[in-house]
């Protein structure tokens, strides 16, 4: 399962959150979202975890929890298509 940090310090590196969660279970993959341009990072990332009962479980756990500061936002990441892009076209 895909899931969805958001509100996340700025200073909390990928690291950490794989500490954070993995004491949930397996970690398949943590992704912090950064800046291109800059490199610093957007204050939300994606953690994926391959048992979703685990995953269930860490969101549960996790959400509207404090880490370095600021409650954590955690739920199931939605896929691509269901998010809107937020940009009108020009053509």
């Amino acid at each position: 399962m895909n899931i969805y940090v958001g509100n996340l310090a700025y200073s909390v590196t990928q690291d950490e959150l794989r500490d954070v969660f993995g004491a949930y279970g397996e970690i398949a993959s943590v992704n912090l979202i950064t800046d291109r341009f800059t490199g610093q990072s957007k204050g939300f990332g994606f953690v994926e975890m391959p048992n979703n009962a685990e995953a269930d479980a860490a969101i549960k756990a996790l959400n509207d929890t404090p880490l370095k500061g600021r409650n954590l936002k955690v739920n199931q990441a939605k896929p691509r298509s269901e998010r809107s892009s937020g940009r009108v076209s020009r053509w």
